[in-house]
């Protein structure tokens, strides 16, 4: 699979990226891709997410076909948007989900931090409150969205939510867990280093199929 890193890109040219990539990986015309980046400020809510759940009106709301309800989006949180075959790869969306917190929980760990899944709901969180949120949504079993690491992120945006439609829900981020300046190029290349020795482990291709085949 390829790893694109795009910098900071609006939402609205990710997701139609996402959605370019998707029809060609669908299509056999794309190899599988995990693109990372940052966006500028945007809330973000899903299927089945309540406006209600925004505070504050000043910031760019954008409804999408993920699940989840509301998050922020902002420079400093680290965006990976893994596009998947999972038509390959076992068919299991609620399996996926726990491969991307799995991911994440090892990225925390690799930087000092214990975090962890909490019963009954998506996403990763620590001791402190949660670190990242993830949700995911498929086209013909490619999937699209993923997941929002917070590293640098100023977390006051998340204070005008109520974050994934939880209240009293409290945001850490990386650098304030570390107490030390964590460069994004050195968390994207730990994040894709991870992702990419966990992918064959957790959602392996089936079998006869590899990952130069043209058809995935």
């Amino acid at each position: 699979m390829k790893v694109q890193d795009l910098g900071t890109i609006g939402y609205g040219l990710a997701l139609a990226l996402q959605e370019d990539l998707v029809a060609r990986i669908a299509a056999g015309r794309s190899e599988e891709t995990l693109l990372l980046l940052e966006h500028p400020p945007v809330y973000t809510v899903g299927r089945g997410g309540h406006l209600e759940n925004v505070l504050d009106e000043s910031i760019e709301v954008v409804r999408i076909n993920r699940g989840g309800d509301i998050t922020y989006h902002a420079p400093g949180q680290l965006v990976g948007y893994p596009l998947l075959n999972l038509g390959r790869r076992g068919r299991d969306l609620h399996h996926y989900l726990r491969f991307l917190e799995e991911v994440l929980i090892q990225t925390a760990a690799h930087f000092g931090v214990d975090a962890w899944r909490e019963a009954g709901l998506t996403g990763v969180w620590t001791a402190q409150g949660k670190l990242a949120s993830i949700g995911a949504g498929a086209r013909r079993w490619v999937t699209m969205h993923g997941f929002a690491l917070n590293v640098s992120i100023d977390l006051a945006g998340f204070q005008r939510i109520h974050p994934c439609g939880i209240q009293d829900c409290p945001m850490v981020s990386l650098e304030g867990l570390t107490k030390r300046h964590l460069p994004m190029p050195e968390v994207k290349g730990i994040v894709a280093g991870i992702f990419q020795r966990l992918l064959p482990e957790w959602l392996p291709l089936a079998e006869g199929v590899f990952a130069s085949d043209p058809s995935l």
